[in-house]
């Protein structure tokens, strides 16, 4: 399994409005299609304003399958365009959990 982990930085009094965006105009179909939802955060303390989601996938070639299928959605293409004014800048981290990791 690999774990992918993305960090959007929001445009600060934007941060419940994008949770709300993404909740109800594209959670259900990201899931779906995404799959293993592993969290869906927000920071509290230390570097506001940012929302962090967790995804596990079996390997990395099936994240590349499940993401170009999300990417023609045209729900997925709407929810975008919502939010690309908000979205300050966005990381993507893709992670191997070790031996020892609870989440695997």
């Amino acid at each position: 399994m690999i774990i992918e982990m993305r960090t959007y930085k929001i445009k600060p009094g934007e941060l419940q409005n994008f949770i709300r965006i993404y909740n109800e105009e594209i959670r259900d179909i990201h899931v779906k299609i995404l799959g293993n939802q592993i969290g869906f955060f927000y920071t509290e303390v230390g570097n506001v304003n940012e929302v962090i989601h967790l995804y596990g996938y079996d390997s990395f070639e099936d994240r590349q399958v499940r993401r170009m299928s999300l990417s023609k959605q045209p729900e997925f293409l709407a929810y975008l365009d919502k939010v690309k004014n908000i979205i300050l800048d966005m990381q993507n981290k893709l992670m191997i959990p070790t031996d020892f990791s609870k989440i695997k």
